[in-house]
């Protein structure tokens, strides 16, 4: 099955995601299928927190993709900030 998923990256306790499309067999920081956008927790000043190719997500899910849950929630998030 395919997944929209959160991909760690960045330093130690300096968190960094990538959203990515992914087959859920594949390791989390593996490979995968397409990257939509990004999410920085701890994101300051002027940095951007948080981006995603709302299209191409919606464009993923309508192919049968899940988002899990933390995903789910940031791109409700994204379309409250874009309103």
């Amino acid at each position: 099955m395919v997944k929209i998923r959160l991909s760690r990256g960045g330093a130690t306790r300096r968190p960094f995601y990538h959203i990515v499309v992914a087959d859920e067999r594949f390791a989390r920081d593996g490979r995968s299928i397409e990257r939509i956008g990004f999410y920085n927790p701890i994101a300051t000043g002027k940095e951007v927190e948080l981006q995603i190719d709302a299209e191409r997500a919606k464009a993923w899910m309508a192919k049968g993709a899940q988002a899990t849950d933390k995903v789910k929630y940031l791109l409700k998030r994204a379309a409250k900030a874009a309103a």
